[in-house]
């Protein structure tokens, strides 16, 4: 065969082009290289092979009127999510009285601002019996950085020794002189009740002096009045015998940092009405506390920052559903850290994993243990490693909550500290002595992890940073699957939002997983811009979701008795292996003390199969569960709501 003739015009065209693009290619390598790997990274995860292994992420389409600074988040038994901002950790929103609160349906994906009554920005949260959500505390003043404090300040207490008077009302502003003469206003009216008397079974009548808290500040600004040891003060305007019976005292008045306040208000949401409503009043305000369901319906208050900012120590107390009041729980003292990782127990006891988000003595409460609520002892669970880097970590009750089996995943040192642990570790109670043995390592030491529970009986571990609250740029997009029955993790598809401080992730009715939140202290790897509030939402769809048909349930009771069995159809019953009941979450700061899951044994019959309830308040407490159903591929039906009682 002959040569074709040559054509040197067309040849010469052809160089001229390829030494051009040679020449645009050399000089563009770092773009085009990034465009390509960017091409090919997505053309991957949306294969259907890619997510069959390891899922999905996508960003949910959130009109801007509905954007909001994600600090709390619930699943509601209508299916909608409450995502709490209060304030959003944004000092002009809190002085502006701006409080906020959005509801998300994910099943259209539609929003609704709702009316936000009170800053709940870092209160707590627990689900009542009846699937409305209890919030308690929240913000009363933010804090004061040592550079904005400009007066000596601190905390006053008015002791009252005379029993033989009625109480006395201090105006706010009420001057408090030191020996020395140096003068403190009070910042709020308050009043001081008279001594108690107490005739004790000998006869004698002993004298209990009353004391009342109160915030001063210094007359003058500057460091001259500064008082560091404790010292008696006098109050102007008492004279005479009262002014010996009546005085302040001071341990110290200082200008250093002030901690954010508490808020003493207590609110119920209710799913039907979708409104907020007004409870009585905690007994002691707390910021950062966590709120626990009890056996027997009550929820327990534990821990937070006070008034004033102060850690809360051991003073407890617990909320009655039936008289929506608050009481104090003397018999349950006991101090942690604030936002303590507590579980109930079968037996109604609390299991502390010795996780925690914040604020606390390094030396306190950081040890983890079983607390017994009949007798306030407190028996510890040893042999958990890196013990000192538990602040900022994930807790939870692993599936089945039947095992009891506990675990603690990632954490670092007490407050802006560089250490960060890669640790998961696992205390089984079941065992007559328990104590921590090792879980598999995360991919790298993490701050903030996300832990929710799937209805395939896995847990997905999602987001975090390596340093606190993301410094240097060092939000962690890995995502794993951890298996309790192999003790395993396995990686799946990462993430492209970080999420650090704030942030939370729950599970949804169609078995995708929410993550929100993220609240960066820089916004740039060099630390030196400052950090924006995570505003974008992310679904992430897991592998089971690419599994084929999923199973369904087209009816059954929408109640259901512990104890007892139920039966829900189905067109498939010989294809479902396994059913659960999965409790909603309500997290902040990845702590969620309410998720877990519970299975259940099933018998097949013509059309429909039968679940039996566990029995006991303590592994099953009263309320609105997922009913989840799963397939021969471990693919979860759509839940189905049901009560629980």
């Amino acid at each position: 065969m002959k040569a074709p003739p040559s054509r040197p015009g067309r040849l010469l065209r052809y160089s001229v082009g390829f030494l051009v693009a040679a020449v645009l290619l050399a000089v563009n390598v770092p773009t085009v290289m990034s465009f390509a790997i960017n091409a090919i990274h997505d053309y991957t995860i949306n294969t259907a092979s890619y997510k069959q292994r390891e899922g999905h992420w996508s960003i949910l389409p959130v009109p801007s009127k509905y954007r909001i600074n994600a600090v709390h988040a619930a699943l509601l038994y209508t299916g909608k999510v409450l995502i709490v901002a209060g304030s959003g950790n944004d000092r002009g929103d809190f002085e502006a009285g701006k409080f906020k609160s959005i509801l998300w349906n994910p099943a259209n994906n539609k929003f609704k601002l709702i009316h936000t009554p009170s800053d709940m920005f870092c209160g707590g949260h627990a689900f009542l019996p009846d699937g409305k959500l209890l919030i308690a505390g929240g913000t009363s003043r933010y804090e004061l950085l040592e550079n904005q404090v400009t007066r000596a300040g601190g905390v006053m207490t008015v002791t009252n020794e005379s029993p033989d008077g009625t109480a006395i009302r201090l105006p706010a502003g009420a001057e408090f002189v030191s020996p020395t003469g140096i003068a403190f206003r009070s910042t709020e009216a308050a009043t001081i009740p008279s001594a108690r008397k107490v005739r004790q079974a000998n006869g004698v009548t002993e004298v209990t002096a009353s004391t009342t808290e109160l915030w001063v500040e210094a007359l003058n600004k500057g460091r001259s009045s500064v008082i560091k040891q404790v010292t008696k003060y006098a109050i102007q305007g008492i004279k005479g015998s009262e002014s010996q019976t009546l005085f302040g005292i001071a341990t110290s008045l200082t200008m250093e940092k002030q901690n954010f306040w508490a808020s003493n208000k207590s609110y119920l949401f209710n799913p039907a009405t979708e409104a907020y409503e007004h409870v009585s009043n905690l007994t002691l305000a707390r910021w950062y506390p966590s709120l626990v369901d009890l056996k027997d319906g009550r929820v327990l208050a534990v821990s937070g920052l006070n008034q004033f900012g102060q850690i809360i120590e051991g003073e407890n107390e617990i909320y009655t559903p039936a008289t929506r009041t608050w009481t104090k729980a003397p018999q349950l003292k006991r101090t942690f850290p604030t936002y303590p990782a507590l579980f109930l127990m079968p037996s109604g006891n609390l299991f502390y994993t010795a996780g925690n988000a914040g604020f606390g003595d390094p030396k306190v409460g950081r040890t983890p243990g079983i607390w017994d609520l009949s007798n306030n002892s407190f028996k510890v669970v040893p042999g958990l490693r890196d013990p000192n880097e538990t602040e900022t970590s994930s807790s939870l009750l692993l599936p089945p909550a039947q095992a009891q089996k506990y675990m603690i995943i990632g954490g670092g040192g007490v407050g802006q500290s560089q250490q960060t642990t890669a640790r998961t570790a696992i205390a089984d109670l079941k065992k007559p002595r328990p104590h921590f043995e090792p879980g598999p390592n995360l991919g790298q030491p993490t701050r903030y992890p996300s832990a929710v529970i799937a209805p395939n009986n896995e847990v997905i571990i999602t987001g975090g940073s390596r340093l606190y609250r993301g410094e240097h740029d060092s939000d962690i997009l890995e995502c794993h699957a951890y298996n309790p029955q192999t003790n395993k993790l396995s990686n799946l598809a990462e993430s492209t939002v970080g999420r650090d401080y704030h942030s939370e992730a729950l599970l949804l009715p169609d078995g995708r997983i929410v993550t929100l939140g993220g609240n960066p202290l820089y916004g740039n790897a060099e630390d030196t811009a400052p950090g924006t509030f995570e505003q974008r939402i992310e679904i992430y769809s897991p592998p089971y979701l690419y599994h084929g048909a999923r199973p369904v349930l087209t009816g059954g009771p929408s109640r259901v008795t512990r104890g007892a069995s139920a039966l829900f159809t189905t067109p498939h019953p010989e294809s479902i292996t396994a059913a659960e009941l999965i409790r909603p979450s309500a997290v902040t700061h990845v702590t969620n003390s309410e998720q877990r899951s519970i299975a259940l044994n099933i018998r097949r019959e013509a059309g429909a199969i039968r679940v039996t309830i566990p029995g006991g308040a303590g592994l099953v407490p009263t309320g609105y569960d997922m009913l989840f159903v799963t397939n021969k591929q471990a693919t979860p039906s759509v839940a189905r709501w049901v009560h629980v009682g």
